[in-house]
């Protein structure tokens, strides 16, 4: 019997994920009004998720949704951080502290769980993580639906360790806002392959 070698050719990228890749812009929650994804298209979003990458089928993140009616919760957090930093803060930096909770119609929290007791090593789970994001930043996309990262100290915090009920392996890392995109920014440039690719 002859052994048939076959060759592999790439398929053209399907010109809708070109587009769509393309196509996504971060907006900053502040810029993200209403309307937001409702009960459906947020449950899709969450499916894109699932289909990230994930080393020993762990599943080491979570999503916590802050409702509306738990946002000035999420704003008391905001304000203690601030206090922590700087004692001195007076009234309108507090209030704008605590505003920050109301930006974007959808705010969820992207949570690793970083079980020290599993063999897979935390970066895994960091990259893992990092995918589900980008996943659900693309499904967002092609929703019809706006996004943003944002970040902060908040985060680290006793007081947001509380409210989001986290474990002692679990680590708050971002939160994702959706809605609809009240300003856009110009597209940034984009870097060409030559300036992150090499070969040995």
């Amino acid at each position: 019997m002859h052994h048939i070698e076959k060759t592999v050719v790439a398929a053209p990228m399907n010109g809708d994920l070109w587009d769509l890749l393309a196509a996504r812009r971060h907006v900053g929650l502040r810029r993200l009004v209403a309307p937001g994804p409702d009960d459906a298209v947020l449950a899709r979003i969450l499916e894109a998720a699932a289909q990230a990458p994930d080393h020993g089928l762990l599943r080491p993140w979570r999503f916590v949704l802050v409702p509306q009616a738990r946002r000035d919760d999420l704003g008391a957090v905001f304000e203690e951080a601030l206090v922590a930093r700087d004692p001195a803060a007076d009234d309108a930096t507090r209030a704008a502290a605590r505003a920050k909770a109301q930006h974007a119609p959808c705010v969820l929290v992207a949570i690793l769980v970083d079980d020290p007791a599993t063999p897979v090593p935390g970066t895994d789970k960091l990259v893992s993580l990092g995918c589900a994001i980008q996943n659900m930043l693309l499904a967002a996309q092609a929703l019809g639906v706006s996004s943003g990262l944002a970040s902060g100290g908040a985060l680290e915090t006793p007081g947001m360790r509380r409210l989001l009920r986290l474990s002692a392996h679990e680590r708050a890392i971002c939160f994702i806002g959706f809605g609809t995109a009240g300003a856009m920014k110009p597209p940034r440039p984009r870097p060409q392959p030559a300036q992150f690719f090499s070969s040995l």
